[in-house]
């Protein structure tokens, strides 16, 4: 099925490479060039992300990642998420009059976990040394970049907030309390002086071996100077947050020491003959998974893409897939998560025919005897000083494959600056990834010390016969499931290309309850893109969806690349909405 693009795909046969940001994808295209492999390549788009998008990740933050290894044959996880402090349990937050974690702030700090993960992955399937794969976004640091619309809009809109809360972060990027002009050469010097740190360690080191070295780079960041920095900033400050009230953070030393990431299974499960895989429930990753076991028992293709059938049954399956994440997903170190019932045939015949095709369900229906839950209102204290941070704009996307069949897909969020304020003489901000844990003892997402909150960021990797076949991801929060969701089967079921696959208007349900705080959940609520039609718009809300229009070119930023390894040809594609781009060579 032949769609609208509006870009070519991007093709190679030694690399390609795609990213939220042009200047990150050239970044990775650079390590190919000069002789690194995809992981390479990711960690160099991972690094440079978080000097070109401060408002959609940082180094402060988390970066979830799955790669295909094709030295060993399989797809490993590297679990780039951060824990909770020590400190942090329910009854401290009881204690403070707290009944959500905040979005904002000191109080929402879990260990940053992006640096670790790149260095992980660097250090079991990358090839050179960290000051190589750092050098780009040192470039960009100390050198500037050009500012874009996107990065301008989000320092407008923080403009307030940094005057009166944020003063370390206005400094940075607001210099003079004015906002940069679209194409003003943006620095940040103090994030270049911070990480040439880290370089100068594994300099030290490197006589002991790469992976000393690398290890040497990494203690810097939990064990030394970058570490203390940001444990003293947030312990001696209090800042305004979503409660109403000013708090100081809850990391300590010890919590930074005693972090550590790892290599661990991918989760996945069969779809059309492709094996599509997924982080673990630490992430929101399986809900995509269960709601392709719900589409495979349906002939999308018969029914027309983006008709009201297919969009009906979209959304549908959506809704019963989330509830079960609602339900069940934790962190799987600390909780016992049904994944093999979640995932298997039988329960997905189960749960497909609670799907009615002439009307909308409004209910949250969980499966396996879960109870549903009761509906929540939002909670609107301390307004005056909350920035929203759940939107589209939240988060990043990096791709990579290069000639030998290796695969990288890094969803890298958190660390925001409109978030938390920058740490003076580092030049980026701690992240707030544990507004996302729930204060209810009973439920599998609650907060508990050491344990990782359950984020929506969430990779994708597909295999065909544990062949490597293709990456994918987007950013969006809640929706980043449901974006990629309908982009793969667009490219599977509708037979489009990479590009017509991505280009085409999306949809989502924004029926369950936001991962983020307050929280709200709007029921029955989907939210579709102008460019599908009126005619098919009125259908679904005579079936019962309270339909909402945005723009024509506003949800998500899917990016994919895909390997033949038939012909060698691997081919990339971008959203054109926002400044993601595709590289090939």
């Amino acid at each position: 099925m032949a769609g609208f693009t509006t870009r070519p795909v991007i093709m190679g046969t030694h690399g390609v490479v795609a990213a939220g940001h042009y200047l990150a994808a050239e970044a990775g295209l650079q390590m190919l060039r000069s002789g690194g492999n995809a992981f390479d390549a990711g960690a160099a788009m991972g690094f440079a992300l978080a000097v070109l998008k401060p408002q959609e990740c940082g180094i402060g933050g988390e970066a979830p990642t799955l790669v295909y290894s094709a030295e060993r044959g399989k797809v490993f996880a590297v679990n780039g998420h951060g824990v909770a402090p020590q400190a942090a349990t329910i009854e401290r937050f009881r204690e403070m009059g707290i009944e959500k974690i905040p979005g904002d702030g000191f109080l929402p700090a879990v260990v940053p976990a992006a640096v670790d993960s790149y260095i992980t992955t660097l250090a079991v399937f990358g090839t050179m040394p960290l000051s190589d794969v750092l050098a780009p976004a040192l470039d960009l640091a100390d050198n500037g970049f050009p500012v874009y619309p996107e990065l301008q809009s989000a320092c407008e809109s923080n403009l307030e907030r940094w005057r009166r809360h944020y003063p370390s972060t206005l400094v940075v990027f607001a210099p003079g309390g004015r906002v940069p002009e679209i194409g003003e050469i943006l620095v940040q010097r103090d994030w270049a002086a911070a990480f040439r740190l880290l370089v100068e360690a594994e300099r030290k080191a490197a006589r002991e071996g790469r992976t000393a070295a690398l290890k040497a780079a990494r203690e810097v960041f939990y064990r030394g100077e970058l570490g203390q920095a940001m444990v003293g900033f947030q312990r001696e400050n209090a800042v305004a947050d979503a409660s109403g009230e000013a708090h100081s953070g809850l990391l300590t030393e010890e919590d930074f020491a005693g972090y550590s990431g790892r290599v661990e299974p991918a989760v996945s499960a069969e779809y059309r003959g492709l094996t599509v895989h997924k982080c673990n429930t630490w992430c929101q990753g399986p809900v995509l998974l269960q709601q392709l076991k719900l589409l495979e028992g349906f002939d999308l293709a018969a029914m027309g893409h983006n008709g009201a059938d297919y969009i009906h049954t979209v959304i549908e399956a959506a809704k019963l897939a989330f509830a079960d994440r609602e339900a069940y997903y934790g962190d799987p170190d600390f909780v016992e998560v049904p994944l093999d019932r979640l995932l298997s045939r039988e329960y997905a015949d189960e749960r497909r025919r609670l799907i009615d095709p002439g009307r909308v369900s409004l209910d949250d229906r969980p499966g396996g005897g879960a109870p549903s839950r009761k509906r929540e209102r939002p909670d609107e204290r301390g307004a005056e000083v909350h920035w929203p941070v759940h939107h589209s704009g939240d988060t990043t996307q990096c791709e990579a494959i290069d000639r030998s069949g290796n695969m990288i897909s890094i969803t890298p969020s958190g660390g925001w600056f409109h978030s938390s304020p920058v740490v003076p003489g580092l030049g980026f901000p701690l992240g707030t990834r544990a507004q996302m844990f729930m204060l209810d003892p009973e439920h599998p997402n609650c907060l508990e010390p050491g344990k990782r909150p359950r984020t929506t960021l969430t990779p994708s990797l597909v295999t065909e016969g544990g062949r490597p076949w293709m990456v994918f991801g987007t950013p969006g929060g809640d929706c980043q499931d449901q974006w990629t969701l309908q982009a793969f089967v667009n490219h599977v079921d509708f037979g489009m290309n990479l590009q017509e696959a991505i280009d085409a208007p999306n949809f989502h349900s924004a029926h369950f309850r936001n991962s983020f705080y307050p929280r709200e959940e709007r029921p029955g609520v989907m939210v579709i893109e102008g460019r599908i039609g009126e005619k098919v718009r009125k259908e679904l809300a005579a079936r019962g969806h309270k339909v909402e229009v945005t723009g024509d070119w506003v949800n998500g930023s899917v990016l994919a690349i895909r390997l033949d390894e038939n012909t060698g040809l691997i081919s990339g594609a971008a959203s054109p909405r926002g400044q993601s781009y595709a590289m090939g060579w």
